[in-house]
Parts: C-alpha cells; sequence; structure tokens
C-alpha cells in the first residue's frame, strides 16, 4: 500500500477544510496568473514597454498597476495560504496527540502531515493554473468581441511555470511552520485543542460595555482566541487593501485616463479635409488601440491642401465656435542634447544623445488650438517660433531628459517646452508653431481643419449645414465627426480598467473561504460552550447572532484599516492628478460595501450549519 494512501484516505474524510484550502491556493495563482498573462495580450509586458497599443504615458500607468496588483495578490495569497494552513493544524491538534501518545516519532508525524499539505498544494496550484488560462482566455475574447482587435498570444510556459513554482514553494514553506510548531507539542497538551488554539481561562479584560448578552459573549471569544483572530485580521487587511486598489484605483484610473484622452481628442469635434486626408487622420487616432501597418502616405500630396476660402466659409456657422487649421506631416526627427545645471555646485553636464526616430509633425496655431492635454511642462504659446511639444511615446523612446533637450525637425532644432498624453499616432507626435513648420517646408496652407461645435446646438443640423458649405467649395473635401472615434478609445480603456478591477474578485473568494475557515475553527472550539447555552434555553438564532457579531468584529477591524490604506496607496501613490467624480464615488462605495457583505454572507455558512444541529449533536461533536 502507498505511503501517500492514508494522508489522501485523510484529506478525502475532511471534505469541507480540504476544500477551503485547495479552492484558496486555486484562486491565489489563477489570480495573478490571468492577470500576467491579459498583460501580455494587451501589450503591457512587465518590462514596461508598449510598443503597439495605448501611449506610453497611459502604459506605464497600467503595469504601474498591474504590478502593484500583482503583489498584493501575492501577498495576500501568502497570508492566505498561511492561515488555512495554520486552521487545517489547529482542527487536527487532537489527531497529533494521539500520534504522540502512540509513540509516533516528530519526523513521522511531520512527514505525514506534509504529505497533505504536498497534495492540497499541488491541486490548489495546478487547479489555479488551469483556471488563470480560463479567464486570460475570456479576458481577450470579451474585448475582441466588442471590437477590439486583441491577438490570443501563445501561452508563456515559462511564466505559467514561474507562477506554479512561486506559490507552490510559498504554500509550502509558509505551510510548514504550522506543522511543525505542532508535531513540538507535549502529548498532554495536544490533546487538549486550547493550548495551540491559545485559548485561555480568562479573557485578560473585563467587559464593561453594557451592551447585550451575545456582543459579551462576542467580544470574550475574540480576546481568547488572540492568535487565530490576529492571524486573519491581518490577512483580511490585505485582501481588503488589494480590493480596494483594484476597485477604487481602477474605477479613479479609468475616469483619469478618459479623461486625459476626451481632451487630447475633443468631445463634439469634426475633422474637415480631404477624403483620403481625414481617413488616414482617423488610422492615427486608431493606433491608440489597434495595431494597424504604417502605409506610406504622402502628406505632402498638393491635393490635401485646404482652399482659403475654407476658413471664411465656416467662420460663417455660428455653431462652429473653435476653428483649429492644422498642417499635418511626416518625417524625421532627431534628438538634440541639452545642458543641465546642478545647483549645488553649479556644474554644467550634458544630458540625452543623437537619437533619432520617426513622428508625426503636426503644425498648429497655439492660440486656436481646441485639445487640451494632460502634459509636463506647457503648450505653445502665441509668440513662440521655435518650440515644440512632443508626445509621451516620442519621449519616453527617443529623449532623456526632454524638457531639458531640444528636437530637431526638418533640419531645424526647437525647444521642447512640454510633453503631452496624445493618443495621435500612439503618442509619436511632435507639434510645432504652424507658420515655423509652413516655412521651413515651404508648404503654405494646411491639410485638415478641426472645428468644435457648440454643445448646445442640433448636431445633425450643424453637420448638414458644415457638408453644404464644403461641398460648395470642392467636392473632394469631406466632413467627419470625430465623437465615433473618441468614443472607441475611451471603450477600450473602459473595457481594459474593467477587466484589471474584475481579476482580483478571486481573491475576495479566496478571502471568503478564509473567514469560512476562521469561523470554523470557531464553532469547533466553541462547540461545548455553545452546547451549554442550547441546553439552558437559548435558541439557534442566539448562536448565529454570537457568532455573526463575532465576524462582524473581525471584518469591521480589518475593513477600515484596509480601505484607508488602499486609498491613500491608490491617490497618492499609483494615480498622478487623479479625476474623482461624485458617480465614482458612489460607484466605488457600493462595491467595497458589497465586498464586505459578500465575506460576511459567506462566513455564516458554518455558523448556520453548526445551529440546525440538534443539542446532543452539538455536545457530542469532537
Amino acid at each position: 500500500m502507498s505511503e501517500a494512501f492514508f494522508p489522501v484516505n485523510d484529506l478525502l474524510r475532511r471534505k469541507l477544510q480540504t476544500s477551503l484550502i485547495i479552492i484558496s491556493i486555486t484562486m491565489c495563482v489563477a489570480a495573478t496568473l490571468s492577470l500576467l498573462l491579459f498583460a501580455e495580450n494587451i501589450g503591457l509586458e512587465i518590462s514596461l514597454i508598449a510598443e503597439n497599443k495605448l501611449t506610453t504615458g497611459l502604459s506605464l500607468i497600467f503595469p504601474q498597476f498591474i504590478i502593484f496588483i500583482g503583489f498584493l495578490v501575492l501577498v495576500a495569497g501568502a497570508l492566505i495560504i498561511s492561515f488555512m494552513v495554520f486552521v487545517m493544524m489547529s482542527q487536527r491538534v487532537r489527531d497529533i496527540g494521539l500520534m504522540k501518545a502512540a509513540g509516533c516519532p516528530n519526523d513521522l508525524i511531520f512527514g505525514y502531515f506534509t504529505t497533505e499539505l504536498l497534495i492540497v498544494t499541488f491541486f490548489g496550484c495546478l487547479l489555479g493554473i488551469v483556471l488563470g488560462l480560463i479567464a486570460n482566455s475570456a479576458s481577450t475574447n470579451l474585448l475582441n468581441y466588442f471590437g477590439f482587435r486583441i491577438s490570443q498570444k501563445p501561452i508563456n510556459f515559462w511564466l505559467v511555470l514561474l507562477i506554479f513554482i512561486v506559490f507552490f514553494v510559498l504554500a509550502f514553506v509558509l505551510g510548514a511552520k504550522p506543522i511543525l510548531d505542532a508535531t513540538k507539542v507535549e502529548p498532554a497538551k495536544a490533546i487538549s485543542p486550547t493550548y495551540y488554539l491559545g485559548v485561555s481561562k480568562e479573557p485578560g479584560f473585563k467587559v464593561v460595555s453594557k451592551s447585550g448578552f451575545a456582543f459579551k459573549v462576542a467580544l470574550r471569544s475574540l480576546s481568547r482566541r488572540k492568535s487565530a483572530t490576529i492571524r486573519v485580521v491581518v490577512c483580511l487587511i490585505a485582501v481588503f487593501i488589494l480590493v480596494t486598489v483594484a476597485v477604487a484605483g481602477g474605477a479613479i484610473a479609468s475616469q483619469t485616463t478618459k479623461s486625459w484622452v476626451e481632451k487630447a481628442i475633443g468631445r463634439d469635434v469634426i475633422l474637415i479635409g480631404h477624403q483620403d486626408m481625414c481617413n488616414q487622420y482617423k488610422i492615427l487616432l486608431s493606433g491608440f488601440y489597434e495595431t494597424r501597418e504604417n502605409l506610406h502616405f504622402n502628406y505632402t500630396d498638393e491635393r490635401y491642401l485646404m482652399p482659403e476660402t475654407i476658413l471664411n466659409q465656416l467662420d460663417k456657422i455660428p455653431e462652429l465656435i473653435n476653428i483649429d487649421a492644422r498642417l499635418v506631416l511626416y518625417g524625421h526627427v532627431e534628438e538634440v542634447p541639452g545642458y543641465i545645471i546642478d545647483p549645488e555646485t553649479a556644474a554644467t553636464s550634458t544630458v540625452g544623445d543623437n537619437r533619432k526616430g520617426e513622428s508625426i509633425i503636426v503644425g498648429v496655431e497655439p492660440g486656436k488650438v481646441l485639445n487640451e492635454w494632460f502634459m509636463e511642462g506647457e503648450f505653445l504659446k502665441e509668440n513662440q517660433t521655435a518650440e515644440a511639444v512632443i508626445g509621451d511615446s516620442l519621449a519616453q523612446k527617443m529623449f532623456s531628459r526632454p524638457l531639458n533637450q531640444s528636437i530637431k525637425v526638418f533640419g531645424r532644432n526647437f525647444d521642447v517646452t512640454g510633453v503631452c498624453v496624445d493618443t495621435l499616432n500612439n503618442g509619436n507626435v511632435t507639434y510645432a508653431p504652424l507658420k515655423t513648420l509652413q516655412n521651413i517646408t515651404n508648404t503654405y496652407g494646411c491639410n485638415i481643419v478641426l472645428a468644435r461645435m457648440d454643445s448646445s446646438a442640433d448636431r445633425v443640423e450643424t453637420l448638414n449645414q458644415t457638408r453644404t458649405k464644403i461641398k460648395d467649395i470642392s467636392p473632394e473635401l469631406e466632413v467627419f465627426e470625430l465623437n465615433e472615434a473618441l468614443d472607441k478609445n475611451l471603450n477600450f480603456l473602459d473595457n481594459i480598467w474593467s477587466i484589471i478591477t474584475f481579476l482580483p474578485l478571486f481573491s475576495l473568494i479566496a478571502a471568503s473561504l478564509c473567514s469560512v475557515g476562521y469561523v470554523t475553527l470557531m464553532v469547533s472550539e466553541q462547540h461545548k460552550e455553545f452546547g451549554v447555552l442550547r441546553a439552558i434555553g437559548a435558541r439557534p438564532k442566539t448562536v448565529v447572532r454570537i457568532i455573526s457579531e463575532q465576524v462582524f468584529i473581525v471584518l469591521l477591524s480589518s475593513y477600515a484599516p484596509g480601505i484607508a490604506m488602499g486609498l491613500i496607496i491608490t491617490l497618492l501613490i499609483l494615480i498622478p492628478e487623479p479625476v474623482v467624480s461624485f458617480c465614482t464615488i458612489i460607484y466605488v462605495a457600493g462595491l467595497l460595501l458589497l465586498s464586505l457583505i459578500i465575506i460576511l454572507v459567506f462566513s455564516l455558512y458554518p455558523a448556520v450549519k453548526f445551529a440546525r444541529k440538534t443539542i446532543l449533536e452539538i455536545l457530542h461533536s469532537p
């Protein structure tokens, strides 16, 4: 007969206990793996480099969230695993006492329970890998269902193996300590579970509150069981920090980044130009959420230059409140080294190199620009002629300290005054004064016009009126509304943040199981006390109420600090200049309250099941 037969048989006899620890490990592994694989599918590898989707400014926020949430998942998983093994060993302490009394040496007992730990750890990690792969595939398919071209990358075998090994080793190391501590208990003490549970005869303090009987019993029981209570509170604090960062951080980051994108593109903005030019401009905007081949496009074709009379005609439409003429070109750009001065020594040092690249170059009239960008530094001013603003992806790829450097465009140097988060060409863009760009390229005119419609105007009527005037000027010109392109970008962001927010749900389930394990341990230790209460006339609902108040005190003790620390981390560390609306506050508060209710409801299952037993069943429970 195999040496593993008895441990396996023992685990099968304790279905609830075994299921709790296996599912807990499964959820922790699945949350971590699905998070990292999903990040790779949308182009946010751990290296923090996004080459195909999202601008670098936005892509740096996403991996920051993913890495931090992954770290919290790992920490919460470690605490959950440690606590679940502690619960398992606490309920097996009598078995250990009997085994030692029968003459079993410590190493044999340790090997027996270590075998059980290895079995549940292996199956938990294996099921977690399977569930993580399923969750990753479902997340990617969901984005494709909504119309975003997200390719399902081949499974990263080494990442899967790494996650499996990390959690397997973590579970074994953290689980071995409670087993080792339990095997060192003397036989006489091991037979009495009160020793290992850390239960003392006296609570250590007197309850001076005049609250009801149930609350006094609940508080007294928690104070007697300090070791288990402290463990579960610490574990739940980590989980609530994770849930807060994921839910609150995800909602606030979603609103903040969507605000950046909406300001960069503009709401109720219409695009006017040659049909080919307009289509190319929309392709440049779509690079934010999908990868397309950069086909050669001749931006300098004279057919694309706008007639001089077009601006006068647009000025006659009162519903167009802002008209922004632009010259969009494509060309090579070069980094120009800059100089910085040490404030303490006044020494001058060179920063940057002479890196070269390609960029969309946009000539604008600074005083008439209708977009607003989230940026470092400042945008162009009306009197500036040799200054430029660059996109965040271009700044990250080519510059060391862009605000202290210059950029060479068409052979002329421009001082970099700002770095903006822009969706146009995925952030590989350079803004320069229109007149200066026209002079150095000998291109006198503009090839697109952006115009903002009055929000109170009739959109359909305004578009029809604009199209009529434009067609009268030239039949080759077209008018497109950019709201569709804007909504596509915003939906992409919203879907990604929603999925990232959803993934820690695995950890929330694991925390609920952790709380179930704690209540099971609590009921096991107090079953005789509850049996006596039932025998002297207490109703089953009184027992449920006592346990409920114990669980509520534990949850409240972890919920408040967990939420507070999670919000501090979110607002002060993870998101620069967060945008928070009243609706977002209500949404976040509702989800966080729902998470508390979910754990509370799950936790009461052992209490309700226990309260349904008869008095004789309770008193004769082992």
